[in-house]
């Protein structure tokens, strides 16, 4: 079961999703504001966060330029109602995996955010970590060098 991290601050829309998101085979973490939602980020749980841009405390913005920052891969879809051109060109260079507007189908959030789910999983399946060069290969998960298959 994927493991969401919703940060939104408007507490009405917030239940809703998080019971929709609940009922599609979701595990839904929720923070309302953009430091709770900056801390339980930082814990790395979550498979995907789904962060508002405008947020009380710290904004999905600073979030995201912060988790990147930081080394962090976890997919980021901010979800706004700012749709402006310059706002989705910020939020993308600031490190998002993808932003969508509101208002917005929820299929088509269900959609974005099951192919950043997916290319995230590919990610850490293709090769593993691992780096080729001949028949020598380095593991960087196990921290393993190996030649033609042998330790």
């Amino acid at each position: 079961m994927p493991r969401i991290l919703f940060v939104e601050d408007e507490r009405a829309y917030a239940v809703g999703m998080v019971d929709r998101l609940t009922s599609e085979g979701y595990e839904v973490e929720l923070a309302s504001n953009g430091n709770d939602g900056m801390e339980r980020a930082r814990k790395g749980t979550a498979d995907l966060i789904l962060l508002d841009v405008m947020l009380p405390g710290r904004s999905g913005l600073d979030i995201c330029r912060e988790l990147r920052a930081s080394g962090s891969k976890t997919p980021v879809l901010l979800l706004t109602a700012r749709g402006e051109i310059s706002d989705r060109v910020a939020g993308l260079k600031l490190g998002a995996d993808d932003y969508l507007v509101k208002p917005f189908a929820t299929a088509e959030l269900l959609a974005r955010m099951e192919a950043l789910l997916r290319r995230a999983r590919e990610g850490r399946s293709e090769g593993g970590g691992i780096i080729r060069f001949g028949d020598i290969a380095f593991d960087a998960a196990k921290n393993e060098l190996s030649r033609a298959g042998k330790c």
